[in-house]
């Protein structure tokens, strides 16, 4: 197993007869989940004789013996696998529930099948408990061979399919191994802000978060609906405020009562504040509010500029640099106008820092969390993976169990350089020219870790040039301290460095990028008070489960993919 395995969802309330012949009852759900059948050593075959509740969607459906009575396979997401289930004509009209799409709830008895039949178990309806039924003629996923590129169009019911559904169960089985790696080694799990003030990238290519768009549309339909008021209008109350001012006075002079100068001075009061409202809302202009030319971004919403995160890093360093190791694993944002197969503008990075700690250990913690992550899938979610391995990518399965089992080769960026640009001289045709300087396409990434080493590839000590300014200067002042985990299949999986932990050459770096000082103080404030050495990485979520896989393109490998044109549900 994958470490000390916490309970999965599987480990529920148990309805014991013995400990060979147990089902396991959802403990939150009147049911029982099919995978606690059909996933056990036996099939299921052991736990024929027991009366259970079962609940999920008709895969196929068919009737039999002149429509006495109909078989349905139903599946429920627990495990990739069908229970099959037969339905008397008297429980119920079979022409509805042999509807593809069609969600059941019954009653029944687990019954070993006639001889000869691939599935181990079966059950036999007793009662109808619930029907969703479905119109055939207007389901929108037909029993056509549906490819992933149709299915992007039915977001909201791609995951009945056979292969989404693997997909999220094997997205969930990462997830789990990642929080369960860190936690066995001590890291603290911290929650970084989607929303913020820094590029942690450097690259401006962020989506940015403001109220001045709506709220200029909203100034605009009320000074429509409410024209500011005229010079005529705040000269009137004006007038008026003079008016109640000699009101108040003349009461005074005539030494009225304390309750009728009160009464009076209220109003000189509300007449004032009118003006002051008149007078302010004359200045009103619609628009987006400028100052000195530009944007005013004081009057927006966090008084400031404001961005959806390109990464939790530079916010998760100041835990490191407190908790000493941490991890923060959630949603980040890139405004990149890519049409890709590899690029999202929504995705999911898992992103570690450790304090006291310099590249070999950062190096040491990717390797072994990748190592994790593809064992976990052999231990855990083998039957996924079969799936994976039959219908999408015959090679998946050796190639997590390669990962899993082999050293990582490490080389310089400089050797890998130099590999490549002898690969040319060799007859190898690359689109992408190779020289020192370059940032590595993902061609050469490939071709390093497919073709020349066959195995998990980490490049280290990249050009300065091509960088991030927080990553530490090497004492060549030409490189620095940053590595690449490179994979069959996707290329780079893993982008982390040892970070730079000295104030002037961070400080330094800042500047020569021409990027402005004053977003990234409380970060140089790291480096001011208690600075330490600390490194971590980052590993897109999407790309591993594209590894995982086999699957060709990301927007496959994520719920409700985002990207250029797109946004739905």
């Amino acid at each position: 197993m994958a470490g000390d395995s916490m309970p999965s969802s599987a480990q529920l309330a148990k309805v014991t007869l013995s400990d060979d012949s147990s089902v396991l009852k959802a403990e939150f759900s009147d049911r029982v989940l099919i995978r606690s059948i059909i996933s056990r050593p036996d099939g299921g075959s052991r736990l024929a004789g027991q009366t259970v509740r079962i609940g999920g969607w008709v895969k196929t459906g068919r009737k039999a013996d002149k429509d006495a009575f109909a078989f349905l396979e139903l599946n429920d997401g627990s495990c990739a696998g069908n229970l099959q289930v037969i339905v008397k004509a008297d429980k119920y009209d079979l022409g509805q529930l042999v509807q593809t799409g069609t969600c059941l709830s019954v009653d029944g008895m687990l019954k070993l099948p006639p001889d000869g039949k691939k599935q181990k178990v079966e059950l036999d309806v007793e009662k109808v408990i619930h029907v969703g039924p479905v119109d055939p003629a207007k389901y929108p996923l037909p029993k056509t061979r549906l490819t992933l590129e149709f299915l992007r169009d039915r977001l909201h019911m791609r995951s009945r399919t056979n292969t989404i559904s693997a997909v999220t169960r094997i997205r969930d089985a990462l997830a789990f191994a990642t929080h369960s790696f860190f936690h066995k080694h001590g890291f603290l799990y911290v929650q970084t802000p989607i929303i913020t003030t820094s590029d942690c990238e450097g690259a401006g290519e962020m989506f940015q978060v403001t109220t001045l768009i709506s709220g200029a549309e909203k100034l605009e339909k009320d000074l429509i609906e409410n024209p500011p008021p005229s010079e005529a209008n705040i000269e009137a109350a004006k007038l008026n405020v003079k008016q109640r001012g000699d009101d108040v006075a003349q009461l005074k002079s005539a030494k009225a009562s304390k309750q009728d100068i009160d009464a009076a001075v209220v109003e000189l009061k509300k007449a004032k504040d009118n003006v002051l409202k008149l007078e302010e809302r004359s200045k009103l202009q619609p628009g987006i509010p400028r100052k000195d030319g530009k944007v005013d971004y004081t009057q927006d919403f966090f008084a400031r500029q404001a961005f959806l995160t390109v990464s939790g890093q530079l916010q998760v360093e100041s835990y490191a640099c407190a908790l000493s190791s941490v991890y923060t694993f959630g949603p980040t944002f890139r405004a990149e106008n890519s049409h890709t197969s590899r690029h999202l503008a929504e995705f999911w990075m898992v992103e570690p820092e450790i304090a006291f700690a310099e590249l070999e250990d950062d190096m040491n913690c990717a390797e072994a969390y990748v190592k994790f992550l593809c064992q976990w899938l052999l231990d855990e979610c083998r039957e996924d993976m079969e799936f994976m391995a039959d219908k999408i990518d015959k090679t998946c399965i050796d190639r997590l169990a390669m990962v899993a089992k082999t050293p990582f080769k490490r080389i310089s960026y400089t050797e890998a350089v130099d590999l490549l640009i002898d690969a040319v001289k060799k007859g190898k045709k690359f689109e992408n020219h190779v020289e020192w300087g370059i940032d590595l396409a993902s061609e050469h990434e490939r071709y390093l870790t497919e073709v020349l080493f066959q195995k998990p590839v980490i490049v280290y000590n990249y050009p300065k040039g091509i960088k991030a300014f927080y990553m530490r200067l090497n004492d060549d002042l030409k490189t620095v301290a940053a590595m690449d985990v490179l994979v069959p299949k996707v290329g780079e999986l893993i982008g982390g460095s040892q970070r730079e932990e000295r104030y002037d050459v961070i400080i330094s770096r800042i500047e020569e990028m021409g990027l402005p000082v004053e977003p990234y103080e409380w970060y140089l404030d790291l480096r001011r008070f208690g600075t330490v050495k600390h490194c971590g990485f980052g590993l897109g979520f999407e790309r591993m489960v594209l590894f995982a896989t086999g699957i060709d393109n990301i927007r496959d490998v994520i719920p409700f993919p985002r990207y250029p044109g797109r946004a739905d549900l």
